[in-house]
């Protein structure tokens, strides 16, 4: 018999609560929320353009109770109220659900598992192979050969192998897994102090919860006694936790078609909505040209080529030097820039059609192909001409590896990394993310072809039928991607603005300052090494001392039973689990109190991870060709626009602690050159001041006070000369603190001080700066009513909890809200400061190149002759990379290492 086409049920109130979550909180212009609209939608596009399903069904939750409330009166009775924003989007939902000829179904007294197990049930039965896309882990119990899960967010398909894989258990034992366990989200309450491992471990010994409850005498220990107190209610969370496969429905899964779209109906709702780009699509045909275009938009087909002749190539060629523009990538033996050799290169023209030019995959029985030589010399001078553009995706890591083939990679007009990036920096921005996202499509991904973990081959050794398809297909998205995210970006200027002046002019800098490097003294860091384990052994002996007897200072369960158990310490916090924590900041709170073991495993902590991370592991991470480290700057590492930087991370070691100053002395120059570094002064306080306007800081700053002592001298009401170091302490404290949100009980905690004097010193600030307390309240206002905050420059931070019932999650947005147009404006004067700096460089005949940034801080390395013209054109360059009400300053030093130099 004919093997029966799929179908497709959605969990509907899945999706909507993944959707509303998941995606910023859009408004349209009357105030109506749709981003959870555009989630779900977006979702059910896609679901359908990659299956093609001939029978479906989106299934919701009914308004009102279900059976189980009639079974148990506290089923999902601590779960809140469905928040309003997402309330009003559930209407449209299903509007749009039938618009788009989807079958919905919304069964009263049941929930929409019972419907979707039902469906499942009766189509398997009936030959069907079935799709259930959800994300709600309850519904693996329905996993069978016939009966697939597939989780949208992270694609990942569930079936009876990986069911019994992930949790332990099969899936025909997934109810008295879940029975045992309980569900807080819905209430149900399972046996307690029985977690995923012990229900694993009862059902493999056991066999079924029936049997478990025949056997409960055999268990021994507090669960056992657990297990007896709770034999009476497995029953009804059996019960509970069972999805009903046999609800009374109208429709059979046979008379689930889809029907044709009403037209008219979605051109209302796009409309209603404003959905433009949607809208757009309904009235052409170009779909590549309309940002956001849903799956059924994109290319039917695709031309992918793998080019193993010298004719082919010169027809690809041919059509690369007439394209204005072309997406470009590289496949290579490894992440490592530095490392990384390229085994093949892929382009793309126009959507749907790419070509991949392998030339140094070498695995057994691998086909002849043209030579390295060959392929990369042809291209050198396409790669290296300014006057053709080229875009991709992180064309920083091409850029690296085509320098390790001797090509410098020119005319870089888009890279979509960074397009997505400024659109909302909230996000994802890696291909597979972003293919799902903008296109609807699920891309092949690099595990696809390569496989996991360690037996993960490198792409020379992938085969050329999995690789060229693969390798064609990135090229072809990011082509695509770029078509809709550079609408996207237009369509709001300031952000565009961002793009083109900040984001893009920098990926040039930040490669050339990765190829830089700096260089470290290895010798001197394997004597800090070596001095930190003494360190750490002496303060190992005192711990021994303190605690009565030898224990592993990294054990938290044995630092719990000497601190709480043995010592009687008193218990600041306790775990999820209910057992007394040991965390970092619960050990901090414990020394602060005066207790000396706390106070020794902190210090032994600190310096083992600097240990680990610098001193023992920089050595290691110094490149063998050019005796130097070379960190990798992540553009999109954070979401406010600052920049990180791992592999090592050279923006974490400590400049107040005296190891953290000496790890800093290996950070040395080259002979007749030294270490010079700028540094912003009080960039954020300054920033503060000219965006709130406040007239008493706009005058400190433009009087050139000590700002921390004039804030003192208002705050404590004192005369400025007559301020102590205490008083300034406590001001520096709260002119930082209110720009982080912190509040009178972290001030307090911070200054040593009980919470009303600290929550009067932030009254006094407020009266004597009332500019502050005016711009922190329009900025909550402005983040309420539009879901994010933006920068100086016009960068967007998205607030996805900013309108959240929860007042925990609402106030971390609130005080995000505040920070972010700080912060992120201080990352952007610094990142128009390194691309300023970088091109007067290069105009200039200064010896000087630009080895690190961090933070507020430019790092360079300069010939001893040139320290006096580098320092005059930094001032001139970075002190001008913004305008504001108050001066910008930077304080520049030098030495012969970084520590000298700061």
């Amino acid at each position: 018999m004919a093997k029966k086409p799929p179908l497709i049920l959605v969990d509907g109130s899945s999706y909507l609560f993944r959707a509303f979550h998941a995606l910023p909180p859009l408004t349209s212009s009357s105030g109506q929320p749709t981003g959870a609209i555009y989630g779900v939608i977006s979702m059910l596009k896609k679901l359908v353009t990659e299956y093609q399903p001939e029978h479906m069904a989106v299934v919701f939750d009914a308004k009102g109770k279900t059976f189980r409330n009639d079974l148990y009166k506290e089923y999902k009775a601590h779960r809140p109220p469905m928040p309003d924003e997402l309330r009003s989007q559930i209407d449209p939902i299903h509007q749009l659900v039938d618009a788009l000829g989807f079958p919905r179904l919304v069964i009263p007294n049941v929930e929409a598992d019972d419907v979707i197990g039902t469906l499942a049930r009766q189509a398997a039965d009936a030959g069907y192979e079935v799709l259930i896309s959800t994300g709600d882990k309850d519904l693996a119990q329905l996993v069978t050969d016939k009966i697939t899960l597939i989780n949208t967010m992270s694609n990942h398909i569930s079936t009876p192998e990986s069911v019994q894989e992930k949790f332990g258990v099969p899936a025909e034992r997934i109810i008295d897994y879940l029975a045992l366990i309980g569900d807080t989200s819905d209430n149900i309450p399972g046996v307690p102090k029985v977690g995923p491992k012990t229900a694993v471990k009862w059902l493999n010994q056991y066999g079924s919860l029936d049997n478990i409850i025949e056997h409960a005498d055999e268990i021994k220990g507090k669960v056992g006694d657990n297990l007896r107190d709770s034999l009476q209610q497995l029953p009804l969370s059996y019960q509970l936790a069972t999805i009903v496969c046999d609800v009374e429905l109208e429709q059979t899964p046979n008379e689930l078609d889809l029907k044709p779209a009403d037209t008219e109906q979605l051109q209302q709702l796009y409309s209603e909505y404003e959905f433009k780009n949607w809208l757009a699509d309904l009235n052409t045909d170009d779909s590549d040209n309309s940002p956001a275009a849903s799956a059924v938009d994109a290319p039917a087909d695709t031309d992918y080529q793998t080019i193993l002749t010298e004719d082919a190539l010169a027809d690809w060629l041919k059509k690369l030097e007439q394209a204005e523009v072309f997406a470009f990538d590289t496949e290579t033996t490894s992440l490592n820039y530095m490392q990384a050799r390229i085994v093949g290169v892929s382009f793309a023209i126009k959507p749907g059609e790419a070509a991949y030019v392998p030339f140094g995959h070498d695995y057994d029985g691998a086909p002849q192909q043209l030579s390295e030589t060959q392929v990369l010399g042809q291209l050198k001078p396409l790669l290296e001409d300014e006057q053709v553009g080229k875009l991709g995706q992180n064309l920083k890591y091409d850029a690296h590896v085509l320098q390790n083939h001797g090509i410098q990679l020119r005319g870089i007009r888009d890279d979509t990394l960074l397009e997505s990036y400024v659109l909302d920096s909230t996000r994802r921005h890696d291909l597979d993310s972003l293919a799902s996202r903008f296109l609807g499509l699920d891309t092949i991904h690099f595990e696809d072809v390569a496989g996991k973990g360690a037996k993960q081959l490198t792409f020379n050794q992938v085969e050329l039928e999995q690789a060229g398809p693969y390798a064609a297909e990135d090229a072809d998205i990011s082509l695509r991607l770029h078509h809709q995210l550079s609408l996207q970006l237009a369509a709001v200027p300031s952000l565009l603005k961002v793009y083109r002046e900040i984001e893009l002019p920098l990926l040039p800098v930040l490669q050339q300052i990765e190829r830089n490097g700096v260089k470290v003294n290895a010798e001197m860091l394997a004597q800090q090494s070596e001095a930190l384990a003494e360190r750490m052994a002496e303060i190992q002996l005192q711990a021994y001392a303190e605690a009565g007897e030898e224990f592993n200072l990294g054990s938290p369960k044995q630092i719990q039973a000497i601190f709480f158990d043995k010592l009687d310490l008193p218990v600041k916090r306790k775990t999820p689990k209910g057992q007394p924590s040991t965390a970092e900041d619960v050990l901090q709170e414990l020394a602060e109190d005066g207790f000396e073991l706390p106070r020794l495993i902190l210090e032994h902590r600190g310096l083992s991870k600097l240990k680990s991370t610098y001193t023992d592991k920089l050595p290691l991470q110094i490149n063998q060709t050019t005796g130097r480290v070379h960190t990798s700057y992540n553009q999109t590492g954070a979401a406010t626009g600052r920049m990180s930087s791992s592999d090592p991370n050279l923006q974490n070691i400590p400049i107040r602690s005296e190891i953290g100053r000496r790890i800093r002395q290996a950070f040395v120059a080259d002979q007749g050159n030294c270490i010079l570094a700028a540094d912003y002064s009080q960039i954020e306080l300054r920033i503060m001041a000219h965006l709130s306007a406040d007239q008493g800081l706009l005058d400190a700053f433009h009087n050139g006070l000590d700002i921390h002592r004039a804030t003192a001298a208002e705050v404590f009401d004192t005369e400025l000369e007559q301020v102590n170091n205490e008083q300034r302490r406590a001001a520096k404290a709260i002119n930082f603190g209110l720009i982080y949100g912190m509040s009178a009980f972290g001030l307090a905690k911070q200054l040593g001080v009980n919470r009303y004097d600290a929550q009067q010193y932030i009254e006094l600030y407020f009266e004597r700066y009332p500019g502050v307390k005016d711009y922190m309240q329009r900025t909550r206002d402005q983040a309420h009513e539009t879901g994010y905050v933006e920068t100086l420059f016009g960068r967007r931070l998205y607030l996805p909890e900013i309108n959240s019932r929860n007042g925990q999650r609402r106030q971390y947005a609130e005080r995000t809200a505040i920070n972010a147009p700080m912060q992120g404006t201080a990352a952007d004067i610094i990142k128009r400061a390194m691309v300023s700096v970088h091109q007067a460089l290069l105009a200039s005949d200064i010896e000087a190149r630009m080895i690190m940034q961090v933070h507020d801080e430019l790092v360079f390395e300069v010939s001893r002759a040139h320290t006096d013209s580098l320092s005059q054109l930094l001032h001139t360059q970075m002190e001008s990379a913004a305008d504001l009400n108050v001066p910008l300053l930077v304080d520049i030093g030098m030495g012969a290492n970084w520590d000298e130099a700061h």
